[in-house]
């Protein structure tokens, strides 16, 4: 492993900067960083926290999710965007109550074979809930690392091994020293090496930033654009199952017809939502969110 010359200053701004987050505290289970992290895939912490906050109180163990119907969790899951999301954490539940006792396994391995759960994600619970070493690559550390160390404003479109290679070489030995360094570059890069309007004056390690140095050239890959989301499909899949989410019951199709004006749109949308199993139809006609 190379040294990391980076480690003591991150590690003091992060001890300093830190932001005050639950399922960072010291009671935080792990239970609810898996939960955590499942939320803040490509969703903002100021949405995430009062939803957070809410499934932790009506479902505060694997099993209180697993022993309701996975539309509840679609229901509970309100606006935060990409639903399946929650069918994921409630096949995870299941999981966890089939196959691990009701606990969340704290082998990364274990972790990385429940549903819906990639390498990010086990790295990630397994360093923040087990204090264990692994290389978490987020979307926020994968630009620190790529600014710091290569030297280019934006990383690749898709993670390669040669930044799986970067992360690893960097990680403290110590398990907990590592998971700590893990957090806190993702912090660095959430608050201050962020996409758009990084502020540089406030970096620990601005004077060992190799693209600072190199006068921070501007990106030369393929354009980056942001997420188009009026007028698209997930915008009528989000109306459809605000619908769902808000009735008591079934929901006969005129209702949904009415969401959206141009039909083959919406039935477009709806029939993903079907083919995705977030949307039931019934033998009525009627839809409702799964069972």
């Amino acid at each position: 492993m190379t040294a990391n010359p980076y480690r003591t200053a991150v590690l003091a701004w992060y001890d300093v900067n830190a932001r005050d987050l639950p399922w960072r505290a010291d009671d935080a289970t792990p239970w609810g960083v898996l939960v955590s992290e499942v939320m803040l895939q490509q969703t903002p912490v100021a949405r995430v926290l009062p939803a957070w906050e809410a499934w932790l109180e009506r479902w505060p163990v694997p099993a209180a999710l697993a022993a309701e119907p996975a539309g509840e969790a679609v229901r509970m899951w309100g606006r935060l965007g990409y639903p399946r999301r929650a069918l994921r954490l409630h096949a995870c539940a299941a999981t966890i109550v089939q196959r691990h006792g009701g606990e969340v396994p704290s082998s990364h391995a274990d972790l990385l074979a429940l549903p819906g759960v990639g390498a990010y994600t086990a790295a990630a619970v397994a360093s923040f809930a087990f204090g264990q070493r692994h290389a978490v690559l987020d979307t926020n550390v994968r630009r620190v690392l790529e600014r710091v160390v290569n030297g280019r404003e934006y990383p690749p479109k898709a993670p390669t091994g040669a930044e799986y290679r970067l992360a690893e070489s960097l990680l403290p030995e110590e398990p907990a020293v590592a998971a700590r360094w893990g957090v806190a570059v993702m912090e660095l890069g959430a608050l201050v090496c962020t996409a758009r309007n990084p502020r540089c004056g406030e970096c620990p390690v601005v004077d060992r930033c190799a693209w600072v140095l190199a006068g921070k050239p501007p990106h030369d890959g393929p354009p980056r654009r942001g997420q188009r989301y009026a007028g698209t499909d997930r915008q009528v899949r989000g109306r459809l199952l605000a619908v769902l989410r808000e009735a008591p019951g079934p929901v006969p199709k005129s209702v949904l017809d009415a969401v959206w004006d141009e039909a083959a749109q919406r039935e477009r949308a709806l029939d993903g939502l079907v083919a995705d199993g977030l949307v039931d139809p019934l033998e009525t006609g009627d839809y409702a969110l799964p069972s």
